[in-house]
């Protein structure tokens, strides 16, 4: 199996079906071609309701967990939650883990992490501020039963790992929904060159957003045409993260964050009312410019009139990334039997066909 065409299960991602997709993705066509994010996930499918569970992106591996990374982010809609990002517009900056779940478990992850990083020699001094997202999955799961614990952060930040990471419904966006099908956590990166360098752009996103009507694959409007949703209402969000390893300034990070929502809009989402659409970003570069000693601190950067390449790169990464979600993806019954279904990958694909979209091999 092949890690730009498959997930590590052994589903079918976009670039798998055939979906064409601009720019040249890296390795493993996730987050984790940024050398040293690591992904983790708990997932937490029990009985008939419960269908939910935790992701973990670790900006910086465990053993470096004390060292912040630049980062910066932009709220496109603000029905939802991140935590943190009060001192990361402040600072400019942030530590530890991130973590994204269901919108009613926002709390206790958040909390989760902060006790993981007291335990585990994470950095903390006086306080922690660490970054938790969320996304509401109540259609499937039994959001207020509260079945996330503690314990279910500690795991989702524990088997964080680098590579090929699963997608579709695991970790975080297990319950959740995309433009009226099942949808969740997908991936995706892309190579930039730059000063005769070599970097990557990768995104990850909690997808839970869109009606059926409005999405679009390639540059096509499948939506319209497939058939409608019983119950097509916004149920909303999206969270997405965003690395890099280029070295970038915090406000360079934040204007990286702004262009998630254009890679959002080629699905054709619109970011209605309802729909927390929140991004960050962060660089893993210049991690000798954070210390606390009274001497200069030094950083290096992408200058300003060259970073269109990386808003491109971030562009077509996030589209991929939700694209992925949707595809490496199964139908699931959940809560109350309600029954949300996988994108048909045959109907998809014939109406990319019948609009001379010329779909890639996916040898």
């Amino acid at each position: 199996m092949h890690a730009l065409t498959t997930t590590p299960a052994g589903k079918t991602r976009a670039r798998g079906a055939g979906v064409p997709f601009p720019g040249e993705p890296g390795r493993c066509n996730a987050i984790t071609d940024v050398a040293g994010v690591l992904v983790g996930y708990t997932t937490l499918i029990v009985g008939e309701d419960v269908r939910t569970g935790v992701t973990a992106v670790l900006p910086r591996p465990h053993a470096a967990m004390a060292t912040p990374v630049f980062a910066g982010f932009h709220s496109l809609n603000g029905n939802g939650e991140l935590t943190g990002t009060l001192w990361v517009e402040e600072a400019g900056r942030l530590a530890g883990p991130i973590t994204i779940t269901n919108t009613h478990s926002c709390g206790t992850v958040r909390d989760a992490s902060i006790k993981w990083l007291v335990a585990n020699g994470g950095g903390i001094d006086a306080f922690a501020l660490p970054v938790a997202g969320e996304t509401y999955d109540g259609y499937l799961n039994d959001i207020n039963g509260f079945h996330v614990r503690d314990e279910h952060a500690f795991s989702a930040i524990e088997q964080a790992v680098g590579g090929a990471i699963e997608e579709g419904s695991v970790g975080g966006g297990t319950g959740m929904i995309c433009y009226g099908y099942k949808g969740g956590s997908g991936t995706a990166s892309r190579k930039i060159a730059f000063a005769d360098a070599t970097y990557h752009v990768g995104a990850f996103v909690q997808a839970n957003f869109g009606r059926r009507e409005q999405l679009t694959i390639a540059g096509v409007p499948v939506g319209r045409t497939l058939s409608v949703a019983a119950d097509d209402a916004e149920r909303g969000s999206i969270i997405a993260v965003l690395a890099t390893d280029a070295p970038f300034m915090p406000h360079q990070l934040k204007r990286l964050a702004r262009r998630v929502g254009l890679g959002i809009g080629r699905g054709g989402a619109v970011s209605g009312h309802g729909s927390g659409d929140i991004f960050l970003a962060f660089s893993t570069a210049n991690a000798i410019a954070h210390h606390d000693e009274e001497r200069l601190a030094e950083m290096r950067f992408v200058p300003n009139n060259h970073i269109d390449r990386f808003f491109d790169g971030v562009i077509q990464a996030v589209d991929e990334a939700v694209m992925n979600a949707l595809f490496a993806n199964q139908t699931m019954t959940g809560r109350n039997g309600h029954i949300v279904d996988a994108l048909p990958h045959d109907a998809v694909l014939a109406q990319l066909r019948a609009h001379g979209v010329v779909l890639e091999s996916a040898g």
